[in-house]
């Protein structure tokens, strides 16, 4: 029996929330000491882990070095990256591999490699240290670690399930040092809100690519880790650093579909295309940086926003064309085939692309065993900010963070003393109502999102990001009354979590008074000589 239930009540010693690579990769080390809750707002493949095409950056090969991507690794973060903290989670590389190889992750064979695995390159990588399988490495890594969790007695996965909020010791009026004591969190089917007890809580709910109009992310990347931990008391750190993906597919029935940062790595060439007229096939990367289509995500992503304002262009082509049918069969056969859904044969074919909000390099300032500012309370992966990112992310960094940082939390939940579970207040809905009219959450998402588009995108202005912020506030303080006013649904609670992100964003990008990595503003071009993080403190609640 993995959770002691009494009604609305249960009980585990650890509750991870978001099933992602992070989260699946705590459980699966604890489980065999801890009883697990593993929470799914859909089901545990539908995070942006599954998503991810390229792969996991590692030092795999004696050709490479912890330094050499260390060194990449710092020059991708433009000055911002903690090099302590990269330093670990590049030297963790390997081990974190060698698990997922255990598990029996069917990573690309290469037979002449030194470990019998292919190995690519990526944008702003000095090596070829990706190690992938083919262009769907996190549906395969996925797929193996969920195949683990589900087999285990110890684990017990709640699908269809959202975090509400943290039960600190402050809301359950509990005297002593501020901590968490567990979660509410509501079954989707059923409306029914559970409280969950827990001697540990680990925020494992990725980003937040929601908060904007376009974006590669799944429909769950909402930052509710994020916006749960800031209302708790958790200080945040760089927001205003949105990693937007250069290459997008652009086609109107084409959602969220991206173009790994691979296929520029085996030679895809980014050209203007026929809209452009006489300089259409022209390639343009070159005018913006010597490295052309391999330079770090956030220069390409800016040139080719830069271009199709200048031009009048609504998308850029990115062109894989002079390889052979047979290798982007073996290389890309996901993005062959999701293409070819769509019309586009990119064996023939140039492949329309642009930029979309991909990843935030932000989150809840954690330390290396992924503990934040409140005790018992967790954060992993692109929830967390650890510092290994800095102003812009490395390529393929991000499952290796997730995989490191997700075991390190683990080991250090399981040094930890047993504690007996807290008595906790159960969910209160004696004061609420049904809603009335749900038109009201879809058009306040529909204005959030667009406002952050427009006014908190690529390339901002100090105006625009205090329309952005006036904006924000109406919405927020819209959003807050309609949440004490009536019963929760899963759109509402999404709604209250990105409003509050994207004031997190916009209050961080306000106090940046430069240009920096992924952080672009007109209004101060220049870099200055001290790179400090962006660190927001909010008031203990």
């Amino acid at each position: 029996m993995a959770s002691a239930h009494h009604n609305d009540f249960l009980q585990f010693d650890v509750a991870i929330i978001g099933t992602g690579l992070a989260g699946m990769t705590v459980a699966l080390q604890l489980a065999q000491t801890h009883r697990v809750a593993l929470i799914a707002k859909r089901t545990m493949m539908e995070g942006a882990s599954a998503w991810a095409q390229g792969g996991i950056a590692a030092v795999l090969d004696s050709g490479d070095s912890i330094d050499a991507h260390l060194h990449d690794t710092l020059d991708a973060g433009a000055g911002l990256c903690d090099a302590i903290a990269a330093r670990r989670i590049i030297e963790g590389s390997t081990a974190a591999i060698e698990w997922l190889v255990g598990l029996g992750v069917p990573f690309t064979p290469d037979a002449a490699a030194e470990r019998g695995f292919h190995l690519t390159r990526e944008g702003g990588h000095s090596q070829r240290r990706i190690i992938h399988a083919a262009d769907a490495t996190g549906q395969a890594v996925q797929a193996t670690l969920a195949q683990s969790v589900s087999a285990h007695p110890n684990i017990t996965v709640f699908e269809d399930h959202i975090a509400i909020d943290l039960i600190t010791s402050a809301r359950a009026g509990i005297a002593g040092p501020p901590n968490c004591l567990g979660l509410y969190m509501q079954d989707i089917r059923s409306g029914r809100v559970l409280t969950v007890a827990a001697a540990a809580t680990v925020l494992a709910t990725g980003g937040a690519g929601k908060v904007y109009l376009y974006t590669t992310n799944p429909d769950t990347a909402t930052g509710d880790g994020m916006a749960m931990a800031w209302r708790a008391g958790c200080r945040v750190a760089n927001m205003e650093f949105i990693q937007f993906h250069p290459t997008c597919l652009y086609h109107p029935y084409a959602k969220s579909f991206l173009i790994s940062e691979a296929v520029r790595g085996e030679g895809g060439l980014l050209k203007l295309p026929a809209a452009a007229g006489s300089a259409a096939g022209e390639r343009f990367m070159l005018r913006h940086d010597a490295r052309a289509e391999l330079a770090p995500r956030d220069i390409v992503a800016r040139a080719i926003d830069f271009e199709m304002k200048k031009r009048g262009l609504d998308h850029v082509e990115l062109d894989i064309r002079h390889q052979s049918p047979a290798f982007l069969e073996s290389h890309f056969p996901t993005i062959l085939a999701r293409c070819r859904e769509f019309g586009i044969d990119i064996t023939k074919q140039a492949i329309p692309v642009v930029p979309a909000a991909h990843y935030t390099c932000g989150g809840v300032v954690t330390d290396m065993h992924g503990r934040t500012d409140l005790a018992g309370l967790y954060a992993v992966g692109e929830t967390a900010y650890t510092g290994l990112h800095g102003a812009n992310r490395l390529a393929s960094n991000s499952l290796l963070e997730c995989l490191v940082l997700g075991r390190a939390a683990a080991a250090h939940i399981a040094s930890q003393p047993a504690q007996a579970a807290a008595a906790l207040p159960l969910w209160d809905e004696s004061r609420v109502t049904d809603a009335d009219e749900e038109v009201v959450i879809a058009h306040n998402w529909d204005e959030l999102r667009r406002a952050m588009w427009n006014y908190v995108g690529i390339v901002r202005t100090t105006r625009r990001l205090q329309r952005a912020r006036n904006r924000i506030q109406m919405l927020q303080a819209e959003i807050d009354e309609y949440y004490r006013r009536f019963r929760i649904t899963r759109d509402l609670v999404e709604l209250r979590n990105l409003v509050q992100v994207a004031s997190l964003i916009v209050d961080c990008a306000l106090v940046r008074h430069e240009s920096r990595g992924l952080h672009y503003t007109l209004d101060f071009p220049g870099t200055l000589p001290g790179a400090l993080p962006t660190v927001l403190t909010p008031s203990r609640p």
